[in-house]
């Protein structure tokens, strides 16, 4: 079954932000792990993300601009950030992330709408 370029980048962008985030924050949990251990373990970790972020990229780009795919990455990216802050690092999201979560999901939207004059 092949996906269509419009949703294949939105699933990829999804799975590579899952082993981003984990590339990013997931050390967290360990903070007293060797710091060398943890950029190697991180970069191990980002290269499945690569794997995942450049096809989605380069398969995108047959329905989306540039703009718009790195758009749609930045939302997934807090969407699933959100999800791993809460459920992984056991912080609280407050009243303020979700203000500022939202104003950057409406700026998205703009990146979106028919260009004013088209």
């Amino acid at each position: 079954m092949s996906l269509s370029p419009a949703i294949a980048p939105i699933l990829l962008l999804f799975l590579s932000n899952v082993f981003m985030t984990f590339a990013w924050y997931g050390h967290l949990k360990f903070p007293h792990a060797p710091l060398g251990l943890v950029i190697l373990a991180s970069w191990a970790i980002a290269l499945v993300e690569y794997c995942l972020a450049v096809p989605a990229n380069r398969i995108g780009h047959r329905a989306w601009s540039a703009a718009e795919l790195k758009t749609m990455q930045e939302v997934i990216t807090l969407i699933v950030f959100s999800g791993f802050a809460v459920l992984y690092l056991g912080e609280r999201l407050t009243w303020n992330h979700a203000l500022g979560f939202a104003l950057i999901g409406c700026g998205a939207a703009v990146i979106f709408l028919k260009p004013l004059g088209s």
